[in-house]
C-alpha cells in the first residue's frame, strides 16, 4: 500500500468510528463532545470522498497492468495500456491535491473573528480610508454570508472613522480573514486636498480570532472595570447613561471596550469577549513567532507592524506585497470583490506548509 493510501485509509477509519460514536446516547449527553465529534465528522468528509477514488484508481492501475502483462489478445492489451494512461495521469493530478487535502489545519482557523480597523498615519484621509475598507469588507462578508456586529466605534474629526471594531460570525471566518492582519497602505488624492496632489496614508487591519472560556481563563480578580458615556451617533440615550465599558486586564495591561450597545451589561459581555480574544491573540502571536523562527514565512500573520498591500487609485491597482501580486480592478475590489487575493494568499500559505512537510 502507499504511503499516501495509508494515511487515506486511516483517516476514512477514523471518520468511521466518529460515526458511530456520534449515535452513542452518552456523546449525545455530553454537549461539548458532541459539537466537536460532529464537527470532526464534517472535516473528514471531504478526505473519505477522495480515498475511495484514489483506491479505485490504484486498483484500476494495477489491474491493467495485469492485463497488459497476461493477455494474448493485441487490442485488448492496447485498450488496457490506454486506460493505463489515463489512470496514471489522474493518480499523478490526486497525489497533488491530496497533499493540499492533507496539510493539518489550524485549530484557530474555524473561529469567529474580532476585526479591529484603525486609522494610521494621514489624518483625515486616514479615517476616511478606515470607512471605505470597512465597507469593502462587509460587501464581502455579505456575499458569503456571514453575520457582523460593531462592538466599538469611534468617529473621525471630518468623516469616517479613527478606529472601528466588529465581530464576524460565520463558517471557517479566521482561516480566511487571518491574512488581512497588517498595515494597509493607501496613494490617492485625499477628498480634502485641493491642489490634487496623491497623498499616502496608511490604516491598520488586526484580525484575531474570537476565544471561547476554555482557550483563556480570566481571573476577573485582575480586571479593572470602567463605565462612561458613549459617544457619536446613537441617539440622546448614549450621553445620559454610562452605557460604554473598558476593561484592563491589570497584569498585562490589555484594554477592550465597548460602546455600541445601549446596555451596559450588554456592552459588558461584548468587551470581555474582546479581552479574552486579545489575550488568547498574544498567545497566538507568540507561537506564531517561534514557527516564524525555524521557517520564515511570507505569508505570516502575526505582525501587525507589516506593510501588507497598498491600494493605488489612480494606477487603478492593489498590490499584495507579501506574494508579489496586483490586481488592477480596484472599483470591483473595494466593492467587496476580494475573493482573488485571499485565494492567492491561502495557496501561498498552502505552498509554504507543503514545502516546510517535505524539509523536516
Amino acid at each position: 500500500m502507499s504511503d499516501i493510501l495509508s494515511k487515506l485509509e486511516a483517516i476514512h477509519m477514523r471518520r468511521e468510528e466518529v460515526s458511530k460514536l456520534i449515535v452513542d446516547p452518552d456523546v449525545i449527553a455530553d454537549m461539548k463532545r458532541y459539537v466537536k465529534l460532529n464537527k470532526e465528522y464534517k472535516d473528514l468528509e471531504p478526505i473519505t470522498k477522495v480515498y475511495v477514488e484514489y483506491k479505485n484508481v490504484i486498483e484500476n492501475i494495477q489491474s491493467s497492468k495485469e492485463i497488459i502483462k497476461t493477455e494474448s489478445d493485441p487490442e485488448f492489451k492496447e485498450m488496457a495500456r490506454l486506460e493505463l494512461e489515463t489512470l496514471e495521469t489522474r493518480k499523478i493530478e490526486m497525489d497533488e491535491e491530496i497533499k493540499i487535502l492533507l496539510i493539518p489545519k489550524s485549530p484557530e482557523d474555524d473561529k469567529d473573528v474580532i476585526m479591529e480597523i484603525r486609522a494610521g498615519t494621514g489624518g483625515d484621509e486616514a479615517c476616511i480610508f478606515v470607512e471605505d475598507i470597512y465597507r469593502m469588507y462587509l460587501m464581502y462578508f455579505k456575499n458569503l454570508g456571514w453575520k457582523t456586529e460593531v462592538i466599538n466605534s469611534n468617529e473621525g474629526g471630518v468623516k469616517g472613522y479613527k478606529e472601528i471594531v466588529l465581530s464576524i460570525e460565520g463558517e471557517g471566518v479566521f482561516g480566511i480573514l487571518k491574512f488581512e492582519s497588517g498595515v494597509h497602505r493607501v496613494q490617492r488624492v485625499p477628498e480634502t486636498e485641493s491642489q490634487g496632489r496623491v497623498h499616502t496614508s496608511a490604516i491598520t487591519v488586526a484580525v484575531m480570532p474570537e476565544a471561547e472560556e476554555v482557550d483563556v481563563e480570566i481571573n476577573m480578580a485582575d480586571v479593572r472595570r470602567d463605565t462612561y458615556r458613549a459617544s457619536g451617533a446613537g441617539g440622546q440615550h448614549v450621553n445620559k447613561t454610562e452605557s460604554a465599558v473598558r476593561l484592563t486586564h491589570v497584569p498585562t495591561g490589555i484594554v477592550a471596550e465597548c460602546q455600541d450597545g445601549r446596555s451596559q451589561h450588554k456592552n459588558f459581555e461584548k468587551a470581555l469577549t474582546m479581552l479574552r480574544s486579545k489575550m488568547y491573540q498574544v498567545e497566538l502571536e507568540k507561537a506564531q513567532e517561534e514557527r516564524a523562527a525555524h521557517r520564515k514565512s511570507l505569508v505570516s500573520t502575526g505582525d501587525r507592524s507589516a506593510k501588507i498591500r497598498t491600494y493605488n487609485y489612480p494606477q487603478g491597482r492593489i498590490t499584495d506585497h507579501r506574494i508579489n501580486k496586483t490586481i488592477y480592478s480596484l472599483p470591483s475590489f473595494m466593492n467587496g470583490d476580494i475573493h482573488e487575493m485571499i485565494d492567492s494568499l491561502k495557496m501561498a500559505e498552502n505552498a509554504e506548509k507543503l514545502k516546510g512537510q517535505e524539509d523536516e
